[in-house]
C-alpha cells in the first residue's frame, strides 16, 4: 500500500502491518493505492474511502487510487475487503491514526475505520493479512467512531450555545 500525504506527495509502499503515512507531523492522507503482492490465491482487493466533502466513494481494486488528487481533500475513513479465494483464506486487518484520536483499533474484512460527523483527517494506516480465523494484531475495539445526534440550545439571558454531540 502507499500514500498520499499532504504537502509530501506519494511516500514508497508499505508492506504487511508497515506504518504508511505519518505521526506526530499533523499531516492529512489525500489518497492511496492498495494492492496484494504475489497472492498465493485469485481474488482481488477492494477498498474505499470517505474523503471531505465528498462522502463514501465508489470501490475501488488493485492498486487504483482511491482519495483525491490536487484538491487537499483529506481522509476521514477507509473500508478494505479481499474477494474471491483470497478472502476464504485471509482476513485483512487494518487500522488508522485520527487526528485528534491517535491510532484507533484493528477493522476487518470491509468495515470502516477512522471516523464520520468529526472533519478529522487521516494520518496514517497499516494493513496485514492474516489467515482465516486468525487472532487479530491488536485490539479490534474503537476502530470506527461516528457523531450519530447533534444539537444546541438556547438558553435564557444566554441565547445559543455551542453545538453538543451524543449525550
Amino acid at each position: 500500500y502507499q500514500t498520499h500525504v499532504q504537502d509530501i506527495g506519494w511516500q514508497g509502499i508499505k508492506y504487511d502491518g508497515e506504518e504508511a503515512g505519518t505521526s506526530g507531523q499533523s499531516k492529512r492522507l489525500e489518497a492511496i493505492n492498495i494492492s496484494l503482492s504475489n497472492p498465493l490465491y485469485s481474488g482481488s482487493i477492494e477498498y474505499q474511502t470517505h474523503v471531505q466533502d465528498i462522502g463514501w466513494q465508489g470501490w475501488k481494486a488493485n492498486g487504483q487510487m482511491a482519495g483525491t488528487s490536487g484538491q487537499s481533500k483529506r481522509l476521514e475513513a477507509i473500508r478494505i475487503k479481499l474477494t474471491g479465494e483470497m478472502a476464504k483464506q485471509y482476513d485483512i486487518y487494518y487500522r488508522v491514526h485520527s487526528q485528534e484520536f491517535g491510532w484507533l483499533g484493528w477493522a476487518k474484512n470491509g468495515e470502516s475505520a477512522g471516523t464520520a460527523g468529526y472533519s478529522y483527517r487521516l494520518e496514517a494506516i497499516e494493513v496485514k493479512l492474516v489467515e482465516k480465523g486468525g487472532k487479530a494484531p491488536g485490539s479490534t475495539q474503537d476502530a470506527y467512531r461516528q457523531r450519530y445526534v447533534s444539537y444546541q440550545t438556547h438558553v435564557q439571558d444566554i441565547g445559543w450555545q455551542g453545538i453538543k454531540y451524543d449525550g
